[in-house]
């Protein structure tokens, strides 16, 4: 899910017929959480994630299967472009760019940076001890955070890369076990450049600072009631959203937001 402006706007999977599967944007007031409308997508591949423009006015939908970036403006039109690579996540820049965090599971990857039509303006190879990237956002003071490690890698952490990414400045965690990240795989940075950082198989949420330091724990797993995937910040309404699902024999089942104050 996703803020922008006055609106929420929450991904779903409605209908997966072969040959005609839909994904639906539903759009809530920021408010009163009341439904305003919805906006279908035809015959995506994968989504595996979503972020929003305020300069643009659109919504950004990362396509794991075919391998794409969507986008969506707040009008319902919707183009797309190709990646090249298997897209996990995307963020939006100080430059108003859309980054793309790209890899495979158990293996490294790249942070492709794009303007908002999907021109490649440049691309960063993730030093090899960065295994499985989840999730990229760069700062407006030009600091690159970026989470990484998945089921089967030793390394679960979140970094501070340098500004051609070859090299890690600041790291949090290590390897996955009691009090470190197992999968720490979405991310949100506020005003002040301290970092969200969501822990799925631990279901908490984690603050660190700017320099990667513990602050403390923002959500906690009795707060949640399934698996945490993804976080959105409304930094001026000082609302942070934590997406969970209900994952149970490789299908996800149910899901929800819940919204917490920061």
């Amino acid at each position: 899910m996703t803020s922008l402006g006055d609106e929420i706007h929450v991904l779903r999977w409605r209908t997966q017929h072969p040959g005609n599967r839909q994904a639906e944007v539903d759009v809530y007031d920021v408010i009163t959480y009341d439904s305003k409308r919805r906006v279908t997508v035809h015959n995506p591949g994968e989504f595996t994630d979503m972020t929003s423009c305020e300069h643009h006015r659109c919504l950004y939908l990362s396509d794991h299967v075919l391998k794409c970036v969507h986008r969506l403006d707040v009008k319902g039109t919707v183009a797309r472009w190709a990646v090249h690579d298997f897209p996990r996540a995307v963020s939006v820049n100080p430059a108003r760019n859309v980054l793309v965090t790209c890899g495979l599971i158990g293996r490294g990857g790249k942070i492709k940076e794009f303007t908002s039509r999907g021109y490649l303006l440049r691309e960063i190879t993730l030093p090899h001890d960065v295994g499985t990237p989840w999730h990229a956002i760069q700062t407006d003071g030009g600091q690159l955070f970026v989470c990484h490690g998945g089921h089967g890698d030793l390394i679960h952490r979140v970094c501070v890369l340098s500004p051609d990414g070859r090299q890690i400045v600041h790291s949090h965690g290590g390897p996955s076990g009691p009090g470190q990240y197992d999968v720490p795989r979405h991310l949100a940075v506020d005003s002040n450049e301290a970092v969200f950082v969501v822990d799925v198989v631990n279901r908490r949420v984690t603050l660190l600072s700017p320099t990667l330091q513990y602050v403390r724990q923002v959500v906690s797993p009795t707060q949640l009631r399934w698996w945490p995937y993804r976080l959105s910040l409304d930094a001026r309404r000082r609302r942070l959203y934590v997406t969970e699902n209900d994952f149970d024999e490789g299908r996800y089942r149910s899901g929800r937001v819940a919204v917490f104050s920061v």
